[in-house]
């Protein structure tokens, strides 16, 4: 009976009566687990007894699990899958509570019948085999395995993530369960060095682009933030959501080798779907990536975007445009870290290809060595290109501490073909419009890269390497050219934002409405306008004098004139600025240049702003009266010499500027004395300004090679020609030779004389010192030639006298040590 009652037991799991007691204790185990009818689900008194025993006896683990995978095949082939899911249940209890050294054995069984689920044409056999390996993905082994290979279940999870099941609740949850399943292999795989290697490229090339499959297909993707924290708890279930966290996970576990193995397949898979253009979607994958990645690899993934850059150089404008695009937005989440430690390389790229799109856009085609183009070449596409690799370069930039930032500025600078000195500007010539266009590009570049730059230290940011080639291209004819240089020179003073209170010319009756912050002129600076001041004030002059100026540039100079009072000044700066300003007024009396009634007129509306401006940061009432009596006059009879009759109604630009009167001009004389009464040096502002004329000059086409050149030479007025020729001469006498060696009262006097010969030695500008050189032999020639004629005696006459015309004696010889020698001479 017990044997019969065991066999009619048995029948319904396929076990002959007869012999149902012979069978292994760990095949009648198993066996009972499983109940009369699937739906009774697994019987759990037996499932306790089977643990007991797999963990009595853990050799017995692999049999078990061998057996279970019988079961369950031969279950599946029948349809049996009620029975299915009562095996892989106990598969997965038995897995959780044995972590004895067989459990390799037994591991390779439950992967066959995982495997076996996946293969299955069903939908809820899938999910199940996937929601198996995912626990067993959790579970931390005791002991390695040299041999478990995952390569099937990658292949199986991508396929799935890619399922077109015909309904769409199914086909949603097969895709699910495949990037669950992913997530399960990259969690079993990816930091067990014994494990494949999940790295490599062909498991990446089918993981990655089933996660960016997924992605895809969420509604709206374009408008939701790429952190998970901020989804709804709908689509936290949606397999975009779930694609993402995965991919999210990937990442982060990336070490330094490998970030190039899972870059790689996303950028293969934008260009195979073409999705750079719209950008939205790349934006959005790299946005995660940067956010996911360890922040001491972001800049490995901003160099395969730009070594991607390169292999897409000859690409339509567009798909290079989304590249470019997603590098910048990189760039701004990556802070820092972004660039890397090859820094220039990174702009130098940029820059090669800002270049290549100007070719690009000249001759309309990508080959050069061709005629013949396979794609249309748009120029507003490449224009749109360009912008988009400045603002790339702009962002980079931000990125950056202060000194790289400024060797990218001089390398940027070094790019820019400016002309040689020798060289006039041809407009019909090949070649030049090829060259304005990329001056143009690198001086957007220049302009983005110095946006928001704050410098402790002007002396070491703008260097004469940089100053010089910077400032030569104001002088070029291009208004679009000089106007940049401008607001690049701009954007580096600025540094307690001041610049958007000056963005016109216009006369401010009070200043403190403007809320201008004010530091003292710190020692750096002072060095810096030392070096510099009169290379600027200069380019400020020539810069004025330009036929094409807009009412745009005079905004511009005259923003540059209140932003080094207000940042740069000291009394000798303010002294300076004013002889320049004056001299501008001056410029616009003349007219030697012929320029425009409209010009000139903006001229002197530039002057009074800029007077006004300066008169009540020196805080002088009567300078500020002085200058308030001349604005007024002109309100009343000269409207066209104040900012709003010149750029706000030209209408009131006469036709013909004659002679002006005294009353409506900035007296030189006036101000000098308001200003010597507080302190200001009234030597310095009597001697008008004149800027020094260089060959840079040549660039303005304004000038012929043969005019005169002015040069600001200030000499002594005791050394002067001049007022030599008028002094009465004076006896040479052993007296006042001795002194001038040891008058001690001039001691002192001379010591400071020399300081000062010196400093100007040191410190003024090439130009100046030659032309004062050239003054100083002129004088001092001129008195060797008079010692010279007073030494040499002429022969003795007959009588013994030595006589001159008109009856009158000459006198004798002067003795050499009672000579007076020129200052130069006397040591």
């Amino acid at each position: 009976m017990d044997c019969c009652g065991i066999a009619d037991h048995h029948v319904g799991n396929g076990v002959c009566g007869c012999c149902g007691a012979l069978r292994p204790r760990y095949k009648r185990l198993v066996d009972n687990i499983f109940p009369e009818d699937s739906e009774d689900g697994l019987v759990k008194a037996n499932m306790e007894k089977l643990t007991f025993y797999a963990l009595s006896a853990p050799e017995k683990l692999d049999r078990i699990g061998a057996y279970l995978a019988e079961r369950l095949s031969r279950d599946v082939a029948r349809h049996r899958y009620g029975y299915v899911c009562i095996a892989m249940e106990a598969l997965d209890q038995l897995l959780m509570a044995c972590h004895c050294q067989s459990i390799n054995l037994f591991v390779e069984s439950f992967l066959k019948m995982v495997a076996k689920l996946l293969e299955s044409d069903k939908a809820a056999l899938q999910i199940l085999g996937t929601n198996s390996f995912i626990k067993f993905a959790n579970i931390e082994e005791d002991t390695p395995s040299y041999h478990r290979s995952y390569d099937f279940f990658v292949s199986r999870f991508s396929e799935m993530c890619h399922s077109g099941h015909d309904d769409a609740t199914d086909r949603t949850k097969i895709r699910m369960a495949g990037i669950k399943g992913l997530q399960g292999v990259v969690r079993k795989t990816v930091n067990d060095e014994l494990q494949a290697n999940i790295w490599e490229p062909q498991h990446m090339d089918k993981i990655v682009p089933s996660l960016l499959f997924n992605l895809q297909q969420a509604e709206e993707a374009e408008s939701r933030s790429p952190s998970p924290l901020q989804a709804t708890e709908k689509e936290k279930e949606s397999p975009a959501a779930v694609a993402e966290g995965c991919l999210r996970e990937l990442l982060g576990r990336a070490a330094y080798g490998n970030i190039k193995n899972a870059i790689k397949p996303v950028l293969m898979h934008l260009d195979n779907h073409s999705l750079w253009e719209p950008k939205l979607f790349a934006v959005r994958c790299f946005k995660i990536i940067m956010y996911s990645v360890q922040s001491q690899h972001s800049h490995l993934v901003i160099q395969q975007l730009v070594g991607h850059l390169d292999a897409n150089s000859k690409s339509a404008a567009k798909v290079r445009t989304g590249i470019v695009e997603v590098l910048s937005e990189s760039a701004v989440i990556a802070a820092g870290g972004s660039v890397g430690p090859t820094v220039l390389e990174v702009f130098n790229t940029l820059l090669r290809h800002l270049r290549l799109s100007i070719d690009y856009e000249l001759t309309g085609k990508y080959d050069s060595t061709t005629n013949i183009s396979n794609q249309i070449i748009k120029e507003h596409e490449e224009r749109v290109f360009q912008e988009a690799v400045i603002k790339t370069i702009g962002a980079f930039a931000n990125t950056l501490p202060a000194y790289q930032r400024s060797e990218v500025m001089l390398f940027i600078m070094g790019k820019v073909p400016l002309l040689a000195v020798h060289q006039a500007l041809d407009v019909g010539k090949p070649g030049d419009d090829g060259n304005r266009m990329i001056q143009l590009m690198l001086l957007k570049s220049l302009l983005q890269v110095t946006i928001g730059f704050q410098s402790n230290n002007l002396l070491a940011t703008l260097p004469t390497s940089f100053l010089e080639p910077l400032l030569s291209a104001s002088l070029m004819e291009d208004a679009e050219l000089r106007l940049l240089v401008i607001e690049i020179l701009l954007s580096l003073i600025d540094r307690q934002e001041n610049r958007h209170k000056f963005s016109h010319v216009s006369i401010v009756s009070d200043i403190s409405v403007l809320m201008l912050k004010v530091d003292k002129c710190s020692r750096q600076d002072t060095l810096f306008m030392k070096k510099h001041s009169q290379t600027l004030y200069r380019y400020i002059y020539m810069s004025c004098k330009q036929e094409n100026n807009s009412h745009i540039h005079y905004d511009a100079l005259y923003a540059m004139l209140a932003l080094i009072s207000v940042e740069l000044a000291n009394e000798e700066v303010v002294v300076d600025l004013i002889r320049v300003v004056l001299a501008l007024q001056e410029l616009s009396l003349t007219n030697e240049d012929n320029l425009p009634v409209w010009s000139r007129c903006a001229i002197h509306a530039l002057s009074s702003a800029y007077l006004n401006l300066i008169s009540q940061l020196t805080t002088l009432p009567a300078f500020c009266q002085n200058i308030q009596q001349v604005i007024e006059v002109r309100q009343k009879e000269a409207p066209y010499l104040l900012p709003e009759g010149v750029f706000e109604a030209e209408s009131r630009v006469p036709k013909s500027m004659d002679k002006l009167e005294k009353e409506v001009l900035f007296l030189q004389s006036k101000i000098s004395e308001v200003l010597a009464g507080s302190g200001y040096s009234s030597e310095r502002l009597g001697i008008p300004y004149i800027p020094q004329f260089t060959d840079e000059d040549r660039l303005s086409k304004r000038k012929s090679i043969g005019e005169t050149i002015s040069l600001q030479v200030e000499v002594e007025s005791r050394n002067s020609p001049e007022k030599e020729e008028k002094m009465p001469a004076e006896e040479i006498t052993y007296e006042t030779l001795k002194k001038a060696i040891d008058g001690g009262a001039m001691e002192e006097q001379e010591r400071e004389r020399r300081r000062q010969v010196v400093e100007k030695f040191q410190k003024a500008p090439f130009e100046e010192i030659a032309a004062h050189c050239g003054a100083r032999a002129t004088i001092l020639q001129s008195k060797l030639n008079q010692i010279f004629e007073i030494t040499i005696r002429p022969p003795p006459s007959p009588s013994g006298t030595i006589t001159a015309g008109y009856g009158q004696t000459q006198s004798r010889s002067v003795p050499v040590y009672e000579m007076k020698f020129p200052d130069l001479c006397v040591y």
